[in-house]
C-alpha cells in the first residue's frame, strides 16, 4: 500500500491543533510573529502546523485530503514534501514583505494555507484541464489558479479581513513556479496518435 505523506502531514495539523487546545501557550510560543520574526525565523514552519479554529483547520484539511495525494501520485513524496515546506516558508516570507511594504498590518498569522496553495499551484501546471469546483463553479485548474491569483492579490490589500491573503499568494506563486520547474518530467500525457482504431 503506497504511503502518502500528505496524509501525514494532515495528522500532523490535527494532532497540533488538538495540542492547541489542550495547552494554549503553544499558539503564541510558534504563530508567525511579524515583529519577532527576524529573531524567531523558524515560526515561518512552526506557523504552518497551527490553526486558528475549527473552521480554518476544516478547510485547509479537506484541500490537503482532497489535492495532497493527488499531486504526490504525480511527483512523488519527496517532492511534494519539498514544495509543501517551499511554498509554506514562501507564504510567510511574501505576508512579512507585505507587512514591511506597509500593505498589511503587523498580525500575527498561523496556518497550513500558504502550502496548500503551494499544492493546487503545481497542480494548475501539471494538470491543467482536470475540473474543479470553486465557490460551486465549475472550471479546470488553469482558470482556477487565475481567479485565485487575483482573489488573494486584492485581498492582500484588504487589511480588515482577518485572512493572510498575501501569505496564499505567495504559496500560490511558489508552487506555479515549482509545476513550471517540473512540467517538462510531470506535465500531462499526450496520447500519440494511432493508425488503427482507439478502442473504449
Amino acid at each position: 500500500m503506497k504511503t502518502f505523506y500528505s496524509l501525514y502531514m494532515l495528522g500532523i495539523i490535527v494532532l497540533a491543533f488538538v495540542l492547541q487546545l489542550a495547552f494554549p501557550p503553544i499558539t503564541d510560543a510558534f504563530v508567525f510573529n511579524p515583529e519577532t520574526f527576524p529573531s524567531q525565523p523558524w515560526t515561518a514552519v512552526t506557523s504552518m502546523f497551527l490553526h486558528g479554529g475549527v473552521a480554518h483547520l476544516f478547510l485547509n484539511g479537506l484541500a490537503l485530503f482532497m489535492f495532497g495525494p493527488l499531486l504526490e501520485s504525480i511527483i512523488g513524496g519527496r517532492r511534494f514534501l519539498l514544495l509543501y515546506f517551499a511554498s509554506g516558508i514562501a507564504g510567510s516570507l511574501f505576508y512579512y514583505l507585505f507587512i514591511v511594504l506597509g500593505i498589511s498590518p503587523p498580525i500575527p498569522a498561523l496556518g497550513a494555507s500558504g502550502a496548500i496553495f503551494g499544492v493546487l499551484g503545481m497542480l494548475a501546471v501539471l494538470r491543467p484541464n482536470m475540473m474543479i469546483y470553486v465557490s460551486f463553479i465549475p472550471m479546470p485548474m488553469y482558470a482556477a489558479a487565475a481567479v485565485w491569483f487575483l482573489m488573494e492579490f486584492f485581498g492582500a490589500f484588504n487589511t480588515g479581513s482577518g485572512i493572510a491573503s498575501s501569505a496564499h499568494l505567495g504559496g500560490l506563486v511558489l508552487g506555479l513556479a515549482y509545476g513550471w520547474m517540473e512540467k517538462g518530467r510531470f506535465g500531462a500525457v499526450r496520447m500519440q496518435r494511432r493508425r488503427d482504431w482507439s478502442e473504449y
